[in-house]
């Protein structure tokens, strides 16, 4: 049997079923053809950040009896059983005695511990990576906040000459749509940055895609709420300030 990485690479949109082929190995061997029978998926031998590898499966006693000197030197054996991997150690080491007693057994790991240590450095990248994104988020979140709310405070005076004029609503309007127009400048920024850099969070993600649509919209919604936030609250207080105490202090 061949993977699917076999498949696509030779034969593409035909079907191997039927065909055959020949594992690479010394001429000395002889190693005979053998016919397509299947199609696996791929397996990631090399780990979950890694592309699958071109595979071929082979029955092991057909393998062993028709070859000579193509042995297997070590051999992974997967049971699916009900009870946890500590209960079944005896039975399984007890059982491999009985088929020859020099055959060590290296690891007895359930499958959770293998996918564990597979994707463990995959995950300890994945988890610095977020903790570093959360940081910037809220570093911009804060320096946003700070730089809007400057430049309302900064406008006082201006804001307490017009609310005498009865632009109370048109001055909230006014500051809204200037720091969120700053907001759309920065995150177009940002957005144009990060799509740059796309290979290489694509080799620190897995399962996730880098250009994440629900990641980006969730990032776009939270710095326009802190824009808002940033430039209303400022904005409230300056117009429930009386004028005449404004106009004094400058």
């Amino acid at each position: 049997m061949i993977n699917h990485a076999v498949a696509r690479m030779f034969y593409k949109n035909q079907s191997p079923i039927g065909r055959r082929v020949r594992p690479s190995a010394p001429a000395s061997l002889n190693v005979p053809w053998f016919t397509i029978v299947g199609v696996l998926r791929d397996v990631k031998q090399g780990g979950v950040d890694k592309q699958a590898g071109t595979e071929l499966y082979f029955n092991f006693e057909q393998l062993t009896r028709i070859t000579i000197g193509y042995g297997i030197g070590t051999m992974n054996i997967v049971m699916r059983s009900t009870l946890p991997a500590g209960a079944m150690s005896g039975t399984i080491r007890a059982a491999v005695a009985e088929l020859d007693r020099s055959l060590p057994i290296v690891k007895l790991r359930s499958v959770d511990d293998v996918f564990a240590e597979s994707i463990g450095r995959p995950r300890l990248l994945a988890q610095l990576l977020g903790i570093f994104a959360g940081l910037a988020i809220l570093l911009a979140a804060i320096g946003s906040y700070g730089v809007l709310a400057y430049m309302v405070a900064d406008r006082r005076r201006e804001i307490g000459i017009r609310m005498p004029l009865g632009a109370d609503r048109s001055v909230l309007r006014m500051v809204l749509s200037q720091g969120l127009g700053l907001t759309l400048i920065g995150v177009a920024g940002g957005l144009a940055v990060a799509f740059a850099m796309n290979r290489v969070l694509a080799s620190l993600l897995s399962g996730v895609r880098p250009s994440d649509p629900a990641t980006i919209g969730g990032v776009i919604a939270l710095m326009a709420t802190v824009a808002a936030i940033a430039s209303y609250l400022p904005a409230r207080s300056a117009t429930r300030v009386d004028p005449m105490i404004v106009l004094r202090e400058e």
